[in-house]
């Protein structure tokens, strides 16, 4: 199954840059736990923790275009190594500020100011797109592996996170996300020659936000959508876990959706693709409604935990399909002079649509049963499928603007 992936290598410095970038999204995947851990720990509040985890959430997705758009205007490694290093210091301050008593406004302060993060996984798109341009089976497979990586990411992150801060400190997970972090964006920023050029700029020197763009409209509420499909299913899963009374089996039940996904991408990237972007990306939104219906079914009619893990494997494969050919749509709609910028807008929208799902989904477990929140993501994906459908007319790879975009660059 792996083998069709060696060719991407074959590649100079395609290596360096992706195991630069997996760093830095370990490092991301590791941050929630640990801030969680870390702030229940030396607050004794995970209220406080929460929502400090929250104001994060929020600044990180307004956040991220802004640094999407300076990397489209000036270049990865030109604002990676400054966003990185500056990163450094809001994050070091919140450290201090829990180890030294601080007042609760400055852990919001902190935590909030570290919206300058780079998007790694973004930024390694973008350059798996312009380095296979003219191939697109091959950005095909790119994509699925970057997003085989991310969810990797996401099973050995929080796991990885909670041993270091139980073991070592509450401190430890923090320290070692934090280095990770910035030691993977500064090697990815120093991988230059798989960096991909600056594209010619308007005559007139401006441009206006890629939201113009109808496709990238549709395509973010769908991301939205998808983000609340992730954030409810976690919360969903470990209040379920904890209503049996087997909590601690709720890392290992989150961590088979990570692996459907994972297991998914990496299968899907070595299937031929085959007719439009705009369609496969419909059919894999409607293919996460009905496997959604399986955790929904095995909560509600009280399967047990090992139905219900098999439930959840099974939701997790839809996932990835869908985001790498959302991904791949992306780069074939957006011009490559808002590449990153799309791009970051997209992620934002999954970003939000975690926040708001997990807060969802708490109101419904401390109010119904168990299992009754499943009904979120199952609902949010038919959501999603809706809004796709509307606008799929706009998903249609088409002269959307008059520049050329990824696939079509040179």
């Amino acid at each position: 199954m792996l083998a069709p992936y060696r060719r991407l290598f074959a590649r100079p410095g395609t290596a360096a840059f992706t195991l630069a970038g997996l760093l830095g999204r370990l490092s991301m995947s590791m941050t929630g736990v640990s801030l969680v851990v870390l702030l229940a720990e030396r607050r004794g509040s995970y209220a406080l923790a929460g929502t400090v985890a929250a104001a994060g959430l929020v600044t990180g997705a307004v956040g991220m275009p802004v640094i999407g758009r300076l990397v489209d205007r000036f270049g990865q490694a030109r604002v990676t190594v400054p966003a990185a290093l500056y990163n450094v210091v809001p994050f070091s301050g919140l450290l201090l500020c829990v180890r030294a008593g601080a007042p609760d406004w400055t852990l919001y302060l902190c935590w909030a100011a570290c919206a300058a993060a780079p998007n790694l996984g973004g930024m390694a798109r973008a350059r798996w797109a312009h380095l296979l341009r003219d191939r697109p089976d091959d950005r095909h497979l790119a994509n699925s592996l970057e997003q085989a990586l991310d969810e990797l990411c996401f099973m050995a992150g929080p796991v990885l996170g909670m041993v270091l801060c139980t073991t070592i400190a509450p401190e430890a997970g923090m320290l070692a996300a934090g280095g990770l972090g910035a030691a993977g964006a500064l090697l990815f920023a120093a991988q230059r020659g798989t960096e991909p050029p600056l594209a010619d700029r308007p005559a007139a020197g401006r441009h206006g936000s890629p939201l113009r763009m109808p496709g990238l409209r549709v395509l973010t509420l769908t991301f939205l959508g998808t983000g609340v499909i992730f954030g409810a299913l976690d919360l969903t899963t470990v209040a379920y876990a904890e209503a049996l009374g087997h909590r601690p089996v709720a890392g290992g039940l989150l961590a088979l959706v990570a692996a459907g996904s994972c297991v998914a991408g990496l299968v899907f990237g070595t299937l031929r693709p085959s007719g439009p972007a705009g369609t496969r990306f419909l059919r894999g939104v409607a293919a996460m409604v009905g496997l959604l219906l399986l955790p929904l079914a095995a909560g509600l009619g009280g399967a047990g935990l090992a139905l219900l893990g098999a439930a959840l494997f099974a939701a997790g494969t839809g996932t990835a399909p869908t985001m790498v050919t959302g991904m791949t749509l992306l780069q074939e709609l957006l011009p490559q002079r808002q590449l990153n910028e799309g791009m970051a807008i997209a992620v934002s929208g999954i970003v939000v649509g975690i926040s708001g799902g997990s807060a969802l989904a708490g109101v419904v477990a401390e109010h119904a049963g168990p299992g009754t929140g499943y009904w979120i993501p199952a609902g949010a994906a038919a959501l999603a499928l809706l809004i796709a459908l509307a606008g799929r007319r706009h998903l249609a790879v088409a002269a959307e603007s008059p520049e050329p975009a990824v696939g079509a660059a040179r």
